[in-house]
């Protein structure tokens, strides 16, 4: 799972930021390394949580449904998203698109 080449949409490549699609394969790979069994649906919830008055923090909600896991990060990022991110895995390519792209 998650070892194809790699495709994003014209939504991701438009309103997520280069440094978050890069974070976001990355958390997959990671949990490949962690976890043998991938679901072939991994769901990122990014959101924007303001520290101060002066700093946004990017949370980042990972998880999948079988088997069951989640995850949540917090990472400083200089263009914090609120976007719900799809990444899905049909064994000859993985695709990455925002939810209402699905």
């Amino acid at each position: 799972m998650f070892g194809g080449q790699r495709y994003m949409t014209r939504g991701v490549e438009k309103r997520l930021p280069l440094e978050l699609q890069m974070l976001l394969w990355n958390m997959i790979d990671e949990l490949k390394i962690q976890y043998k069994d991938l679901d072939y649906l991994q769901v990122f919830e990014l959101y924007i949580e303001d520290f101060n008055e002066d700093v946004r923090i990017q949370g980042i909600i990972h998880k999948q449904e079988i088997p069951q896991y989640e995850k949540e990060y917090k990472v400083t990022v200089d263009n914090p998203v609120n976007l719900k991110v799809f990444v899905i895995d049909d064994k000859t390519h993985c695709t990455m698109l925002l939810a209402e792209e699905y």
